[in-house]
């Protein structure tokens, strides 16, 4: 019932969401087979995995009609997006190191190992989604976004600065550690600039790299919707559904 406001505000500045003939099937897909199959026999499909661990919420892993190797991981609750508070709130999963963790997933389609550097999970913001649940893609990076990554690792610090990328104003901070420990939703909720108020204007993309001090991490990159310039803040314009860098 929240998407009905949020397209009203979308209509009035200016920049329409993007459109699904249902905007609830993911939703219908876990609430009323995945789950409920799991449960009855142990039979997640037509999702891949499910997972309902101790506490407030769970995950499924779901093959992505688009593209050979795209994964997606969507909470088993009612979670709109990354503009929903729930994902903020205390004991809530982290889904994006749900996400990391089902990469195997994503391996396997792709046939052989690949460099960090060319796995991503991204969420889009509410403007640039067609989906009214929250679903991180898992997929590999664009090439030409992976080299200028490259170009400016070195640069990537502990705080958010400027990485333009496709066009588009991204800011890019360092996370070390070979696992994704940190939740990107509270990252990004805790900068003073954004809040969480402000989250429903973001995408997330988070990028795992090899620094040139050697460390494992990742980069988690951030776009925020840009009315004049048409930019619906839609990380997953950063990734390649067709995995050129696997090939």
């Amino acid at each position: 019932m929240r998407f009905r406001p949020l397209l009203a505000l979308f209509l009035l500045i200016g920049i329409a969401p993007a459109r699904a003939e249902n905007p609830d099937a993911l939703w219908n897909l876990i609430s009323q087979r995945c789950v409920p199959g799991f449960l009855a026999s142990a039979n997640p499909a037509p999702c891949t995995e499910v997972d309902l661990p101790p506490g407030p919420g769970g995950w499924v892993v779901l093959k992505d009609r688009d593209g050979a190797t795209q994964y997606l991981v969507l909470p088993t609750q009612k979670i709109t997006g990354i503009e929903d508070p729930t994902i903020l709130a205390e004991g809530e999963p982290n889904f994006f190191a749900a996400a990391w963790d089902a990469r195997h997933y994503f391996l396997d389609k792709v046939g052989h190992a690949l460099p960090r550097e060319e796995i991503s999970l991204a969420i889009n913001s509410p403007y640039g989604r067609s989906q009214n649940q929250l679903h991180i893609h898992i997929d590999c990076l664009r090439a030409d976004i992976a080299a200028t990554l490259a170009a400016h690792l070195g640069d990537v610090g502990d705080g958010w600065a400027k990485l333009p990328l496709a066009g588009h104003a991204y800011r890019a901070r360092r996370l070390d550690g070979p696992d994704l420990t940190a939740n990107p939703f509270r990252l990004l909720a805790a900068d003073p600039d954004v809040g969480a108020a402000g989250l429903a204007k973001h995408t997330l993309v988070v990028v795992a790299e090899t620094f040139p001090d050697g460390r494992d991490g990742f980069v988690l990159l951030d776009d925020a919707v840009d009315v004049p310039v048409g930019d619906r803040a839609s990380g997953e314009e950063l990734q390649d559904h067709a995995c050129a860098v696997a090939k």
